[in-house]
């Protein structure tokens, strides 16, 4: 298994050898567990569902598939592939000491900050119209959005205002810090999208530089 689920607990920063201050995010898998396991005999393809944490206020469906397998139902569920001589079983704790190291490089996927329906100046940076000089009541507004006769319309993808955040981000060749088997978390180097306490997927780097 080359992908894990974790929960972003913050930044802080740590110092290396030379006394550098390095900026850091501190990452959680405790309690990261396998759900179901999909073989390829049965389901055509080998996989596990992961889940994390826990919750009290899942459906019956989901109450049901979570008591299928005797696994405490968690706060969400992520199918992560599996290799077919994989011999890991449902109710698994994951550690991660055993999937990945220092140094490695790693992709995190996670959904960035949601920061709802904002204006043009905070999602795309525009500047705004002058204080005054007679501008009244559209200091922040974004002007003009097109021409009247030609083209006549709108061109597509012209930045307006509208939902900002909450996308699905990925950052890759993130290099992995520290570990921590006792406590069951890393150190990643850098920022992770998403505010603390999100659910993001870890798994090893598509792309790593040479």
């Amino acid at each position: 298994m080359k992908t894990l689920i974790a929960k972003k607990v913050g930044m802080t920063q740590i110092f290396d050898e030379e006394s550098n201050a390095k900026g850091v995010t501190v990452l959680d898998i405790s309690g990261c567990r396998v759900v179901q396991v999909k073989s390829t005999e049965k389901d055509g393809y080998s996989a596990a569902q992961l889940t994390i944490g826990s919750s009290k206020k899942v459906n019956r469906p989901t109450q049901q598939h979570y008591d299928t397998y005797k696994v405490e139902p968690g706060e969400c569920l992520y199918e992560v592939p599996l290799d077919d001589d994989s011999d890991i079983k449902s109710g698994t704790e994951l550690n991660v000491s055993e999937y990945f190291e220092v140094g490695q490089k790693i992709d995190i996927t996670g959904f960035s900050k949601g920061h709802g329906f904002t204006g043009v100046m905070k999602r795309h940076n525009f500047s705004g119209q002058k204080a005054s000089h007679g501008v009244h009541k559209v200091h922040r507004a974004g002007g003009s959005i097109g021409n009247a006769s030609y083209p006549g319309h709108v061109f597509k993808g012209q930045k307006m205002a509208g939902r900002m955040g909450n996308q699905k981000k990925t950052i890759q060749s993130v290099t992995i810090v520290e570990i921590n088997a006792e406590k069951n978390y890393i150190l990643v180097n850098g920022p992770v999208p998403g505010k603390k306490g999100n659910i993001v997927q870890i798994q090893s780097a598509v792309k790593v530089s040479q």
